[in-house]
């Protein structure tokens, strides 16, 4: 069980690096820094921005739920 979990967050956590580096930066932070703020916003989100957001927090929620588990597996298996 605490393997599964573990692979698990190994899992999330590399899809969550991933998800994050996908995203486009919004100004004013480290994107700015290497180029990233030279291009200029025509208006609100795409769909497929929106679609990205959703499956991030998805993703970000899975791997808080496998870290709380993990944590309650290792504290009752002692």
């Amino acid at each position: 069980m605490i393997m599964g979990f573990s692979i698990a967050l190994i899992v999330f956590s590399l899809l969550l690096m991933l998800l994050v580096l996908m995203h486009k930066g919004k100004g004013g932070g480290l994107s700015d820094m290497f180029g990233g703020g030279m291009q200029s916003s025509v208006g609100g989100s795409s769909v497929a921005e929106r679609n990205l957001d959703r499956i991030t927090i998805v993703v970000g929620t899975c791997w808080f739920a496998c870290i709380v588990a993990l944590g309650l597996v290792l504290k009752l298996d002692r």
